[in-house]
C-alpha cells in the first residue's frame, strides 16, 4: 500500500518515493494546497477502490493517515 501511495504523491511532487515515509506529512513535507489534496484524494479512491468523504481528504495529515482512511473504507 505505501509503495501505491508513493506512487501516487509523486505524480503530484518531483520527490524520490523512497523519501516518502507514513511520517511523511502530506501539506508541510510535500507542499500540497488544499486543491492538490482532494486531487490526491481522488487518485487514492481510483487506485484502491475506495470512497473517502471529502470532509475526511481535507483532515489528511501524513501518509499513514491516508493508509488509515484506506483500510477504514476498504472493509
Amino acid at each position: 500500500m505505501l509503495d501505491q501511495i508513493r506512487e501516487i504523491i509523486c505524480e503530484f511532487v518531483d520527490i524520490d518515493p523512497a523519501s516518502i515515509t507514513p511520517e511523511t506529512n502530506i501539506r508541510t513535507d510535500l507542499g500540497l494546497n488544499s486543491l492538490e489534496l482532494i486531487n490526491l484524494a481522488v487518485e487514492i479512491e481510483e487506485t484502491f477502490d475506495v470512497e473517502i468523504p471529502d470532509r475526511e481528504a481535507m483532515d489528511l495529515q501524513t501518509v499513514a493517515d491516508a493508509m488509515r482512511i484506506i483500510k477504514e473504507y476498504m472493509d
